[in-house]
């Protein structure tokens, strides 16, 4: 046999087997199919001794008897990945298994969940089916009564009649020519159904097969039944016609509070009326409208009326009457922590003399070594008593942060430096103080130092008509040293004297009322303000609307970073929930519902837009006209300032407001709180304006689309640099200033006529110099006649630069020939001056 004939009966022994398999499907069906299986070739390598035709061999084998070109690492590989193999089909069977397993598992829970579901469904429709019977059940026997007492109060009427048998009265009704009585339809219909019933007919209501929700609420004909409060409803009616008639229900006259405007449902709900009655009666009157549309105080007060209620005419801002305060009794006051303001002169020691008194270290923590927002703290005195400080800035940019500080406080403490006497802001500070009607008590602050005179300070707090006790004055005074610690104690005690006198009390038992010190944004905890709760007691929890925004306090601070439950009177806490960031100054009230808070913070949002809006828009031709002059003449600096605080914000805008003069001003586009986006960057690129961060920074988003734009973002976090800045980029906005030099003087003495010249004035320079590139100007009786300048300028017959004082020259004017003998020629140059704000 050839090698060809031996590779011939080893394909067909290798072949395809057929076979036949026997598939199993639901409800019993099987089917026999006919597969065929090829057997896979396994090549598996024989003894040494085998026949070389057989391609075996070991890997100690005889090379001659192996199969050509196959060395020994060839025949290692294939005998390792031939075990390989097999171990992966073993792992691939084991698999299998294991899957199918699972899926049998799988199979079996799914049927036990369906079983268990069907099992509920079917217990759930029966708890129904019997439900539904026990209720016509009851019904029937309601009825029954209703005819047995409508048979007794019959009965006396007819006291002869007896009740007969009803085949009795049939059958004599028949024999004297008479139709029976016929049955009321109720009765015909109970008596059809209980005969089918007894007869076991089409419309029996036994239940076959699987009952679903539908056949449990089907009625007795199949249809649709009543629902459960329409059959209670039938029942009271039955039971009160049974008791003696049925009583209509007295029709409730309602206070319908009736706004400008109002949406049609909302009116209906104010009524209590359905809005479909509301949009039937408006169409009755002529108008198409839906529940949602608004319809105008008029119309609404016409369908009110035609419903039968009274009408109370409401404004718009009457949604703020939930907030207003109402006036406390005597016995529900009680004694309240001071709130102290800590003012005065930049760099006097405000911020360090509170430092001493709190022991800690806040001053570290500043910019630049100044206090940029206002901190709110909590201190307890060496004799118990609480006192709570208010630190605000002293630098002139921060004059409304100082007010809102007088407005919340009880005492000011105004710190003047025994050796810097009063400046500006501590001017400013007094007049706050007045203003708000505080009394103040005077802390003359390092007196530890060489140059220290506080008797200065008290000479000049006499200009600003504050006398001191030491100057038989009623103003305390108490001088301290921040540094050393020197009169602290002392001046604890003047605050606590003063706190006295002033018997400050409060009620703690009301719904809140508090100042917004300072507002932010943070990153990770939200809108955050800094509230000094004034009256009730703030409480976590509570729903409360604070200027344009509102929210509900999800968590307090107080001023050591602890969370609290609760602030009472007098007590700074950061107030965590707000939907946005308030303005510093705003005013927090604690209203009852979440609805109320959010119409109310919708109104003034309305108002202040509206306000802006006015505020913007020219409304008249004059205004118009002055607004076109502005815009041509005035050189306008855009910019985009974002701070880190409310208050530092409103800050800055404010100090750009006075920047600028008649030529130049800064124009704030936006103000912001919070770190520098994208959005920020386009209104920056589109009005060509730089973006200033004050301790804050741009996001990586930001960042790269300023990079791309090519927008300007600078980082600031003492305020004074910022404004240093700002002004420097405005003033060179400012046109350069044309300074004018005087530098000659000459007179005409005789007019000469030259020919291709035109006339050309003799003259004699009686000061200065006079030179062919400077500008001139005609002077006749001193009066300027012309400006412009030389076309010529000549010593004798030769053109020359210029001509020095007492010497004679050639003098002719650029397209001007009229010049006079006893003329003036004023001589002059011209040079540019940068000018700064």
């Amino acid at each position: 046999m050839s090698d060809t004939d031996g590779k011939k009966t080893l394909g067909l022994r290798g072949g395809p087997r057929s076979g036949n398999v026997k598939q199993s499907f639901s409800h019993g069906r099987t089917k026999n199919v006919v597969v065929e299986t090829k057997r896979k070739r396994v090549v598996v390598p024989k003894p040494s001794g085998s026949k070389p035709g057989a391609g075996g061999g070991t890997q100690g084998g005889d090379p001659s008897k192996r199969p050509a070109g196959i060395s020994d690492a060839e025949l290692e590989r294939r005998m390792k990945a031939l075990s390989l193999a097999k171990a992966r089909e073993a792992d691939e069977a084991v698999q299998r298994a294991a899957d199918e397993k699972a899926r049998d598992e799988e199979r079996q829970r799914r049927r036990d969940e369906i079983e268990a579901k069907e099992r509920e469904e079917r217990e759930r429709e029966e708890a129904l089916k019997a439900k539904v019977e026990e209720e016509q059940r009851e019904k029937r026997e309601a009825e029954e009564r209703k005819a047995a007492t409508a048979k007794k109060a019959a009965a006396p009427a007819a006291p002869e009649a007896k009740p007969a048998d009803p085949a009795e009265a049939q059958a004599a009704a028949e024999r004297g020519g008479l139709k029976p009585a016929r049955k009321p339809d109720r009765e015909r219909t109970d008596d059809k159904r209980d005969a089918k019933t007894a007869k076991g007919g089409e419309r029996d209501n036994r239940r076959s097969g699987k009952l679903t929700l539908n056949q449990a609420l089907a009625g007795g004909e199949g249809g649709r039944q009543r629902s459960m409060a329409a059959m209670k409803r039938k029942q009271e009616r039955q039971r009160q016609k049974a008791m003696g008639g049925h009583a209509e229900r007295e029709k409730v006259v309602r206070d319908v509070q009736l706004p400008e405007a109002i949406v049609v449902s909302e009116l209906a709900n104010r009524m209590a009326e359905r809005s479909a009655d509301v949009v039937k009666a408006l169409m009755q009157n002529g108008m198409m409208v839906t529940q949602n549309q608004v319809i105008d105080a008029d119309t609404a007060e016409l369908i009110i009326e035609e419903f039968g209620h009274r009408v109370v005419r409401v404004s718009e801002s009457d949604v703020e009457q939930v907030i207003e305060a109402t006036e406390d009794r005597a016995d529900d006051l009680k004694p309240r922590p001071p709130v102290i303001t800590i003012m005065g002169h930049v760099d006097h020691g405000k911020t360090s003399l509170l430092d001493a008194i709190r022991k800690t270290k806040v001053v570290a923590g500043e910019a630049g070594g100044i206090t940029q927002h206002i901190g709110a703290y909590q201190v307890t005195a060496d004799n118990g008593a609480t006192l709570t400080f208010l630190d605000t800035p002293g630098h002139a940019a921060f004059t409304s942060m100082r007010s809102r500080g007088a407005q919340v406080t009880d005492i000011v403490v105004l710190v003047v430096a025994a050796d810097d006497a009063v400046m500006p802001q501590t001017i400013e500070a007094i007049n706050h103080a007045k203003a708000a009607k505080v009394p103040m008590i005077v802390a003359i602050n390092k007196i530890d130092r060489p140059a220290a005179n506080p008797d200065k300070v008290r000479t000049d707090l006499l200009q600003q008509e504050i006398i001191v006790e030491k100057l038989s004055g009623d103003v305390q005074d108490v001088e301290v040293s921040a540094l050393t610690g020197h009169g602290l104690d002392t001046l604890l005690e003047a605050i606590a004297l003063q706190a006295e006198i002033l018997e400050l009390k409060a009620n703690p038992d009301r719904a809140a009322q508090g100042a917004v010190i300072e507002a932010q944004l943070d990153v990770g905890r939200g809108p955050v303000a800094t509230v000094l709760v004034q009256h009730g007691t703030l409480r976590q929890g509570d729903i409360f609307v604070v200027g344009e925004q509102w929210g509900k306090v999800r968590a307090m601070e107080n001023d050591q970073g602890a969370r609290v439950k609760e602030a009472g009177p007098s007590v700074p806490v950061e107030v965590l929930g707000l939907n946005g960031t308030p303005e510093a100054g705003d005013v927090l009230n604690v209203v009852e519902t979440e609805a109320q808070a959010r119409e109310i913070a919708e109104y003034r949002h309305q108002q202040s837009k509206n306000k802006r809006a006015a505020a913007g828009a020219a409304t008249s031709l004059e205004q118009l006209m002055q607004k076109a002059k502005d815009d041509q003449t005035v050189s306008e600096m855009p910019i985009v300032v974002k701070a880190d605080v409310q208050g530092s914000a409103e800050a800055i805008v404010q100090a750009m407001e006075k920047i600028g003069n008649d030529e130049v001003r800064v124009r704030v586009l936006h103000s912001g709180v919070g770190a520098i986006t994208e959005s920020d960057i386009g209104l920056a690129e589109a009005s060509g304006a730089p973006v200033f961060g004050f301790n804050v920074r741009a996001n990586a988003t930001a960042r790269n689309t300023a990079n791309q734009k090519g927008v300007e973002i600078r980082y600031y976090s003492v305020i004074y640099d910022l404004v240093d800045d700002v002004k420097a980029a405005a003033s060179g906005l400012l046109s350069n200033e044309i300074r004018e030099n005087f530098i000659g003087y000459a007179e005409i003495r005789e007019v000469f006529k030259v020919s291709g010249v035109g006339k050309v004035a003799g003259c004699l320079v009686t000061e200065g110099v006079a030179r062919r590139s400077a500008g001139v100007r005609l002077l006749r009786d001193n009066v300027v006649i012309h400006e412009g300048t030389l076309k010529t300028l000549k010593r004798f017959k030769d053109e020359v630069a210029e001509v020095q004082s007492g010497q004679e020259c050639g003098m002719a004017f650029e397209n001007y020939d009229d010049v006079r003998p006893k003329d003036v020629i004023e001589i002059f140059t011209r040079e540019e001056v940068e000018r700064s704000l």
